[in-house]
């Protein structure tokens, strides 16, 4: 892996900051590679576009931007109307299942898509979806070590709610494992 440029979008309250920030939490952690990450929202805080870019790569990172994202997981059709153009081709398109509907996807695209917020609302909070798109993440991409995300999730939310996103994060995974030998 030289370097691995992704792009996450959604609206504010998805957790898609909080989802940059683990991946280059566990990354740079807990993976031994390196990591930069630059987020965008609107100045609303809930329901309005944001964005996390992140960078992982092998060797320190001279620019932290990303310029074609190999790897992209939108979570509103806002995001992906916005960003899905940007994706390399050839690359990974993850998407939330029932709250994207991937009309005219490009051709030679790598498409993944899970009922996460589905997934949440069955571990009784909504809110731990976007922990339930990192484990999806995690299996689909193959990126980062399945340890080394669980490490960065169990850090990187609230106290007394590590068990819970464990829970969505595992749920998300095994959906990716299980797609994946289909």
């Amino acid at each position: 892996m030289a370097r691995t440029e992704i792009k996450i979008g959604g609206f504010g309250g998805q957790g898609v900051i909080l989802s940059g920030y683990i991946i280059g939490r566990a990354a740079a952690i807990y993976d031994n590679k390196h990591a930069t990450m630059l987020q965008a929202f609107g100045p609303e805080a809930r329901g309005s576009a944001c964005s996390a870019q992140i960078v992982v790569a092998d060797e320190p990172i001279a620019y932290p931007y990303i310029t074609v994202p190999q790897i992209m997981v939108v979570m509103s059709q806002e995001a992906y109307t916005k960003f899905s153009p940007e994706l390399a081709e050839g690359g990974i398109l993850i998407s939330e299942e029932e709250l994207v509907k991937t009309h005219n996807l490009r051709k030679g695209l790598k498409h993944f898509s899970i009922p996460a917020t589905r997934i949440a609302e069955e571990l009784g909070r909504k809110m731990v979806l976007n922990i339930v798109m990192m484990g999806f993440w995690t299996a689909v991409t193959g990126l980062i070590g399945v340890e080394a995300m669980r490490s960065a999730v169990k850090v990187s939310v609230p106290r007394g709610t590590e068990m819970l996103n464990l829970s969505a994060f595992d749920r998300g995974f095994e959906y990716g494992q299980n797609l994946k030998t289909r």
